[in-house]
């Protein structure tokens, strides 16, 4: 495949929209991402198109956990955490170094609630559904060592057990590398002002280029909507169910300021809600809320002053000691969850349920809600209720997701900086590991980021705008302090050429990501 960059996507974006395509994906994010991989992996002439960036919405900004659904096992959905376990399993042993196990601990207080033999009980079914048993109960006097920090008064042990972590954007990005090794397209920046029907069927669609503002209609057999939290604007509207914004924040801290080395769970205090501190790419997160979005949804999502208040409460509720304040955190960030809702249901948006939904028209299906870890079973669902209208079968085959790679000689790289590269760029890394001699092996900063990566990126993976470059193909923006401005003079040196972009556009750039930064990735307020 030839470099997939903005000078590839200016020539092929009308060469695209002449063909004919048997799905077009709406959305992309990481239900998109995967209806476009167990699309192409069928031989399905298909085509992804993302009004932003690829990860832009909620598949950027979620607590970044590839959970096994334990919850679901309290609520008596067996079968949803049984596909949850596999899947996340799945994930493990397909992209190790992208999603990795994490242990989490739940501390157990006296006359809380589960309790250990409750909360025991129920691991023991999570275990038996993944298949291999994994949690254990710690004393208080054995805990100490495994949490130190942990406020104590009235603290009985915790249970420790394993689910997964993951960068989210890296993995729709993957996924939609598997997609185009499969001969599916994927394009960002191209915005579908409206459906285009013929005899009440959904027949193709009206897209602008956000770029030039060109426009262009895309014809199909059937349209696919993974849009998240947009899932209502394009759809007709009936029956009581519709989309409920909810956001959720979240504050990254250094990690020598509150150093974690496991997941702990714990209710806040302020509203019996589960809060979750746990290690992430070299720092500390603190999440997360859960309350209706009223902004408008085009805009990035941002933390309020109030939800900053909530999640440092957490901290000095579990971590006392290490008196976390605001002048800690190095930045946050809020995505905003596509949650089905039954309209004015009066419900509190922690009591919503979780499931997804399928909303039906002649040419076109509308996912709605859903979850990162079973994006495989959703992108399946959506394929089997789009199979009539293209006219081919849906079956269980080639259920891998990540194709496995040969192993490659990286000299200069530690053991673990083999493995993540290998598990965030997959196919793309024997291309990526040409640029070493070039750029060399250095981190960017104090982070894990190689600046290999800034660089294969920006010539690469069809960057637009330079925080699509920092915030998404790299995580710099969230992990280095001022969003990594004290580096932007060395990834100007780096990336500029590479990017095509003239002085004045990176300068331009340049202001407008700081402004984004302050705005919605600092401190409320900026």
């Amino acid at each position: 495949m030839s470099a997939w960059n903005a000078a590839w996507r200016e020539r092929a974006l009308p060469e695209l929209a002449a063909r004919e395509w048997d799905l077009l994906v709406i959305g992309g994010g990481i239900s998109g991402a995967g209806i476009l991989r167990e699309a192409a992996r069928r031989g399905w002439k298909c085509l992804l198109l993302e009004q932003r960036d690829f990860a832009w919405g909620t598949s950027s900004r979620s607590s970044k956990m590839v959970h096994g659904g334990l919850r679901y096992i309290a609520r008596g959905q067996l079968q949803l955490t049984r596909d949850s376990v596999r899947e996340r399993q799945r994930l493990l042993q397909e992209a190790p170094g992208l999603v990795d196990p994490l242990s989490f601990v739940l501390p157990h207080y006296r006359g809380g609630f589960p309790g250990p033999k409750a909360f025991g009980g129920l691991l023991t079914l999570y275990d038996v559904l993944a298949g291999k048993r994994t949690h254990r109960y710690y004393p208080l006097h054995e805990l100490r060592y495994l949490a130190p920090g942990l406020k104590e008064e009235g603290l009985l042990g915790g249970t420790r057990f394993f689910d997964a972590v993951t960068d989210d954007a890296r993995l729709v990005l993957r996924v939609i590398g598997e997609a185009r090794g499969d001969g599916g397209e994927a394009l960002n920046g191209v915005k579908v002002l409206e459906l285009l029907r013929d005899n009440g069927r959904v027949v193709g669609l009206l897209a602008e280029d956000r770029e030039s503002g060109r426009r262009f209609t895309f014809r199909s057999r059937a349209v696919a909507q993974a849009t998240g939290a947009w899932a209502d604007r394009l759809r007709p509207k009936s029956g009581p169910q519709q989309i409920r914004p909810l956001r959720g924040s979240h504050l990254l801290l250094p990690a020598w300021r509150l150093p974690v080395a496991h997941a702990f769970s714990f209710m806040h205090a302020a509203d019996r809600r589960p809060v979750f501190v746990f290690p992430w790419e070299g720092a500390t997160v603190v999440g997360t809320t859960d309350l209706d979005h009223r902004e408008p949804l085009d805009q990035d999502a941002r933390i309020s002053a109030a939800e900053l208040d909530y999640l440092l409460a957490a901290c000095a509720q579990q971590f006392p000691s290490a008196a976390i304040r605001a002048r800690d955190v190095r930045s946050t960030w809020a995505g905003v969850r596509p949650v089905v809702s039954e309209g004015d249901s009066g419900r509190q948006p922690s009591d919503e349920k979780r499931e997804h939904a399928l909303w039906i028209e002649p040419g076109c299906v509308t996912l709605a809600g859903g979850k990162l870890t079973t994006f495989r079973l959703l992108a399946l669902e959506v394929l089997q209720a789009c199979a009539g209208f293209v006219g081919q079968a849906v079956d269980e085959r080639g259920t891998v997701v990540f194709r496995p790679c040969a192993a490659l000689p990286m000299p200069g790289l530690s053991p673990a900086q083999q493995k993540r590269l290998a598990g965030r760029h997959g196919r793309a890394l024997p291309e990526l590991l040409a640029l070493l001699d070039e750029v060399g092996s250095e981190r960017v900063a104090d982070s894990d980021t190689l600046w290999v990566e800034l660089a294969w990126a920006a010539q690469n993976e069809l960057v637009l705008h330079l925080d699509d470059l920092l915030l998404r193909r790299t995580r710099l923006g969230l992990l280095l302090a001022g969003g990594g401005r004290a580096e932007l003079p060395r990834i100007r040196a780096l990336c500029q050429a590479r990017l095509g972009w003239s002085d004045a556009r990176w300068q331009q750039e340049e202001m407008d990501y700081l402004a984004l930064w302050r705005r919605c990735y600092s401190l409320p307020g900026g």
